[in-house]
Parts: C-alpha cells; sequence; structure tokens
C-alpha cells in the first residue's frame, strides 16, 4: 500500500510596500525606544513624567534582569 499525501496549495509570500514597510519599521523602532527608556533610563528622580509617576519602582525587577543597574 502507498500512501500519497495530499497536495497543500504552495505558500505564498507577503507582498509589502516598501512605505509600509518603513512605517512598521519606524513604529517598532519608537516603541523600542520607549521601552528601553523605561527600563534602562528613568530613574524616577529625574523622569520625563515627574515625581508623581514613579515608574522606575514599577519596572525595577525588569532593570536588574535586563543588566541595568539602578542604585
Amino acid at each position: 500500500m502507498s500512501s500519497i499525501s495530499p497536495t497543500r496549495p504552495a505558500a505564498t509570500p507577503v507582498v509589502l510596500p516598501v512605505t509600509k514597510a518603513a512605517l512598521w519599521l519606524v513604529g517598532a523602532t519608537v516603541l523600542a525606544l520607549l521601552a528601553y527608556y523605561f527600563i534602562g533610563v528613568d530613574q524616577g528622580a529625574v523622569s520625563v513624567f515627574g515625581k508623581d509617576m514613579h515608574l522606575h519602582e514599577f519596572v525595577h525587577d525588569a532593570r536588574h534582569f535586563l543588566g541595568f543597574p539602578c542604585h
């Protein structure tokens, strides 16, 4: 007995225009830089949002996990 596997349609690549790809790249870069700032740079005392928003404490453990010194 021979087993014949059913044929699958060939995978088609996603065609993405250069302008749309550039927008995705810029958006991803902005989000990555914001995440880098909040996790790696924001120290609480010199926070962009002032002393009322303690983002430093919110991401404190993530800073140590990623190797950023904070105190």
